[in-house]
């Protein structure tokens, strides 16, 4: 696997077509329990492109604690950066809004409400009548695989299905990006597995752009269309990894050659950089 240039941003597509998101020398800080200022992302530039049709799956790698869940935040507009931009189809955004929609790692789900109900609430705050919810709704429920489930309420739904009731419940409002913190990371490895391949699925029928965030470089390679790998704290884009065109994305993909060429090559990555951080801690 060649070495991966360490410039961070593509270029816009041809015809002046603006990347889907892009950031701009974004700066983010916050103080600690003692009040002093920490930097935690540091002229952090990166595009994802705009692919209509296809979708783009972009997933942001590095050290635990490097700032990723920070950078994927400041996208959705629940944090402020200290300067820089953050700008969906070339415009700046400012604060929350329905052109993002994110996914945690943990479950968010309204207890009271069946699943259908909760996959609606986005649609009820935005007044779309209620036929028409429903409609949407179960659409989105049994593209996630829980058509059989739409009256269940969540205490009686497993982990696996809870996030995806998450999931559908941030896809059924249709955000321009969508933004994953780890959602699988509680997940038992047979049930991430299956979540991944049905992201994969979902994602792409709902032709979706999507920054995922995680700290699995197996889960990384096997999703994403491009990765960013980034520095320790504060975070800085140390590469851009365009991931090779898999046919198929399946359990069998994670025992190809390309496949673990590419993991091995990451993994070398992050060791550099846990070697990096061992020696500073030493200074």
């Amino acid at each position: 696997m060649p070495e991966p240039a360490a410039a961070p941003a593509a270029p816009a597509l041809g015809g002046g077509t603006p990347p889907k998101l892009e950031l701009r020398e974004l700066y983010i800080s916050y103080a600690d329990r003692k009040g002093h200022s920490v930097q935690a992302v540091e002229g952090v530039n990166l595009t994802v492109a705009n692919k209509p049709g296809v979708g783009e799956l972009a997933v942001l790698l590095g050290p635990s604690g490097c700032g990723k869940s920070t950078i994927l935040k400041a996208i959705c507009g629940l944090l402020r950066q200290d300067s820089g931009e953050v700008l969906i189809d070339g415009q700046p955004v400012f604060g929350t809004g329905r052109d993002r929609g994110m996914v945690f790692q943990s479950y968010t789900s309204f207890a009271w409400r069946t699943v259908r109900k909760n996959v609606e609430y986005g649609l009820e705050l935005q007044g779309i009548p209620a036929k028409q919810r429903k409609e949407e709704a179960l659409r989105i429920v049994e593209q996630v695989g829980l058509k059989d489930f739409a009256a269940a309420l969540p205490k009686q739904l497993s982990g696996g299905m809870k996030q995806r009731v998450a999931i559908a419940r941030t896809l059924v409002n249709k955000p321009r990006v969508v933004l994953m913190d780890e959602p699988f990371g509680a997940l038992d490895p047979q049930t991430r597995w299956g979540m991944q391949a049905l992201i994969l699925d979902v994602l792409r029928k709902q032709d979706n752009t999507v920054v995922f965030v995680t700290h699995d470089i197996s889960e990384a390679v096997f999703l994403a269309d491009v990765i960013f790998v980034l520095s320790h704290r504060p975070a800085r884009v140390l590469h851009r990894i365009e991931v090779p065109y898999f046919e198929e994305r399946d359990p069998k993909l994670k025992q190809s050659a390309e496949f673990k060429r590419l993991e091995n090559h990451l993994l070398e990555l992050l060791h550099a950089l846990q070697v990096q951080g061992n020696v500073q801690v030493g200074l």
